[in-house]
């Protein structure tokens, strides 16, 4: 059976991680999985690591030391964590999702996330896990691992309070792509009765006109009520304002591409996007 899983790790977002993640799943029609993963600190590991540097008379003990406050730490992690599943699945259930579990692991968070892949429907995060090197940014960014890890749907909660969609605006180049997207879109009940609005950037041609008339219709086949939108400019630069004017909408896009390559490119159009937009954002495959 496929579910939501809710991603919260205790930050800002966690509500709001939560909130969408129930409206989602009552959308959808499936259960509720909240996940909390308890990934170890590596930069703890490498400030406690002493072994090679302290006296050999006050080894032993200093090690044990800390050996009994990483065993503290863990436990104390523990605890919040079932504390914090708990409340979210109290919440959850207050928001009326019928079948809601949590479950809470330990590793890597983009390990385990890949793991449940294949029963998701749909993967909610909060926004930006921040990285403590600046040089590192990209790559640990969690949120951007998990989009370039995963074939399934993905929504960032990018505020600290939910509030429910009224539209969405869907961020269309009129590449193959983006078609399927649109296609998945209008599928998915997940947006059924929401009004879009199908934005392109590019030059005010009658080919382009012709791409988005394309999209609208596959969205209009389905019952949507649709709006188009021809922008100028660069999407970097003009697709992350245009949300912020619709009220309280939901931008949907595309995701990465999964060859190497891509793997390592760093400023694509989803990152910037994903890194720029004040309004929730749904990656879609």
């Amino acid at each position: 059976m496929n579910k939501v899983y809710a991603c919260i790790d205790g930050l800002k977002t966690t509500t709001a991680v939560i909130d969408w993640a129930a409206w989602s799943a009552n959308h959808l029609s499936v259960p509720l999985e909240l996940l909390h993963v308890l990934e170890r600190d590596a930069d703890s590991t490498a400030v406690t690591d002493f072994s090679g540097a302290i006296g050999l008379g006050a080894q032993e003990m200093l090690l044990q030391q800390l050996s009994d406050l990483d065993a503290q730490r863990g436990k104390l992690a523990q605890e919040a964590g079932r504390q914090m599943l708990a409340s979210a699945r109290a919440r959850a259930t207050a928001l009326g999702v019928q079948q809601v579990d949590g479950r809470m692991r330990h590793g890597d968070f983009v390990d385990t996330v890949a793991e449940l892949e294949a029963n998701a429907r749909l993967f909610v995060l909060g926004e930006h896990y921040q990285a403590t090197a600046g040089s590192k940014l990209h790559l640990d960014h969690h949120l951007e691992r998990v989009i370039r890890a995963v074939k399934r749907p993905v929504l960032v909660a990018t505020a600290e309070q939910f509030a429910p969609p009224e539209r969405f605006v869907l961020a269309y180049d009129g590449s193959p792509t983006a078609l399927k997207m649109v296609e998945t879109v209008a599928r998915s009940p997940i947006l059924k009765g929401l009004p879009a609005l199908v934005a392109m950037c590019a030059a005010d041609t009658p080919a382009a006109h012709a791409q988005l008339g394309v999209a609208k219709g596959l969205l209009e086949e389905t019952g949507f009520a649709v709006e188009t939108t021809l922008l100028p400019g660069n999407p970097d630069h003009t697709l992350p304002q245009l949300p912020q004017l619709q009220g309280a909408a939901l931008l949907v896009m595309g995701a990465y591409g999964h060859s190497r390559i891509r793997h390592l490119v760093i400023g694509s159009t989803t990152t910037t996007l994903l890194r720029m937009s004040k309004v929730p954002v749904l990656v879609m495959r």
